[in-house]
């Protein structure tokens, strides 16, 4: 399963910084806010600027899944994501202009996220406003 989340994390990675996972024009930036998930991760994006998001698959029925997003820049950020066409977590982030980043997370027990594939969007209020996410499902 580790194999499955590390080729998930790579082909994730190759998407958002070709653009292709972007919900909008965004621009990849320099340094992320949130640490690499390590083992338990099925999604990490380092670092985006403006309106984006992912899609993924590999989640697993039985474990709990957590979706962290941080951010700054200023503005907040709207995070929506959807497991198989029903939306399974849904908050706003307040993005700070400056000491720090904001901090947002969803838990969600096992079963909650189906298996396969999911969708997260997220909608920045501004096109300089910093981002970045992680799924986890911790084992």
């Amino acid at each position: 399963m580790r194999a499955k989340k590390s080729a998930a994390l790579t082909t994730l990675a190759a998407l958002v910084a070709a653009g292709l996972a972007g919900a909008g024009p965004a621009a990849a930036a320099d340094g992320g806010m949130l640490p690499h998930p390590g083992p338990d991760g099925l999604v990490w994006v380092d670092e985006f600027r403006g309106d984006g998001g992912v899609a993924s698959g590999g989640a697993s029925i039985d474990l709990p899944t957590v979706l962290t997003v941080a951010c700054d820049g200023g503005g907040d950020v709207r995070v929506t994501m959807d497991s198989k066409g029903t939306i399974v977590a849904a908050f706003d982030v307040e993005c700070p202009a400056s000491g720090g980043a904001g901090v947002g997370t969803a838990s969600m027990g096992a079963g909650v996220v189906r298996p396969g594939d999911f969708t997260i969007v997220v909608d920045a209020s501004t096109r300089t406003t910093r981002w970045s996410l992680t799924v986890t499902q911790p084992e």
